[in-house]
């Protein structure tokens, strides 16, 4: 997969920025996501930057399906908002919201080293390296 040029990385950025703007003056009026606590990790924008693909989780909430559903809905609105934040853009772009899983992946790597399995494996790896001719590789 080809990386994101240095534009797309910019304008993405100054996208996550006008969205967080946005979410904190909580200017959505949905009933949804009026309370809700909505944070944008990542914002990707597509090579033309006509989309841009905002990464988001919603703090307190295990299920953030339905505040990514209401997030698409108010889609129109949102990029309307966001027009004033980049008026040196040739096109607005279009919003579409994801759920963020990077936050749930890390947990499941971070449960998988600590798992008594690896730490048995990472302990006999440490006794290895501590003997002569062990994992350091030097032989005496």
């Amino acid at each position: 997969m080809k990386q994101p040029s240095t534009r797309q990385l910019s304008v993405g950025e100054k996208v996550r920025h006008a969205l967080t703007d946005i979410f904190q003056r909580g200017e959505i009026l949905d009933p949804l996501l009026e309370k809700a606590v909505v944070s944008v990790s990542e914002v990707r924008m597509s090579p033309d930057l006509k989309i841009a693909t905002a990464y988001v989780t919603v703090l307190g909430q295990d299920n953030t399906e339905p505040f990514v559903a209401a997030l698409n809905r108010n889609a129109k609105f949102i990029r309307g908002r966001l027009t004033p934040a980049l008026k040196q853009m040739k096109y607005m772009p279009e919003v579409r919201f994801r759920t963020d899983t990077s936050f749930d992946n890390f947990a499941r790597i971070d449960a998988l080293l600590k798992s008594p399995e690896v730490q048995r494996d990472l302990d006999h790896g440490d006794d290895d390296a501590s003997q002569p001719g062990g994992a350091d590789g030097d032989k005496n």
